[in-house]
């Protein structure tokens, strides 16, 4: 994932010609996401007046960040399209059918890393590949890094949290429905929100 790597906007420094920073450091390994205390979730707007907000509950994926080797970060998620949650059961249903996601043939969304680079600060852009129904396509999350800590049960854990847009008709969601008033149902542009919490793996 290189949540690590820095880039200077006039030229590019190699990672390797920069000074190893000790907290940095710290955090390499392999971490588990949390599912307990993160969530992904999606808002879209409905009817052209409002919002509709969504989260999915069943997830999971894995982080391996390289303090001293950001280029050798990975990450890993892996989400089940059949936990949508939307808080009305028929949209869910919905949503879960043909006309959308085809949970039955298609049971899950995935997104594999491929690059990164610091916007400043505690900002990154992570790249990778997000993968809905029979479609990959790229895809570029703007994240924060929120920090790491050990909690009250001795677990190390970092957070992120970050957001990224799309529009759903480059994954093939397509449907949709005209309204008398103009405009439609559903619109094409859906925002993605992440808020993930790793665990260490032990070891």
């Amino acid at each position: 994932m290189g949540l690590f790597s820095r880039k200077n906007n006039e030229s590019a420094v190699a990672v390797a010609d920069l000074p190893v920073d000790p907290a940095l450091a710290a955090l390499t390994g392999e971490y588990t996401v949390d599912p307990a205390h993160s969530s992904i979730g999606f808002t879209v707007r409905h009817a052209m007046v409002t919002n509709v907000r969504g989260t999915f509950a069943d997830h999971e994926g894995t982080l391996r960040l390289d303090g001293t080797d950001p280029a050798a970060s990975t990450a890993r998620i892996d989400v089940r399209i059949a936990s949508v949650d939307t808080g009305i059961a028929d949209r869910d249903a919905h949503l879960r059918g043909e006309d959308f996601f085809d949970a039955e043939r298609f049971p899950l969304m995935t997104f594999r890393s491929t690059e990164a680079a610091q916007l400043g600060g505690d900002k990154y852009r992570v790249i990778g590949d997000l993968t809905i129904k029979d479609v990959t396509r790229p895809l570029s999350i703007d994240l924060e890094f929120n920090g790491a800590a050990t909690d009250v049960y001795g677990n190390e854990r970092v957070g992120f949290e970050g957001s990224a847009e799309i529009l759903r008709s480059d994954w093939g969601l397509t449907w949709n429905a005209a309204l008398e008033t103009g405009g439609v149902m559903v619109s094409d542009k859906v925002k993605l929100t992440f808020d993930i919490s790793a665990i260490k793996n032990a070891g």
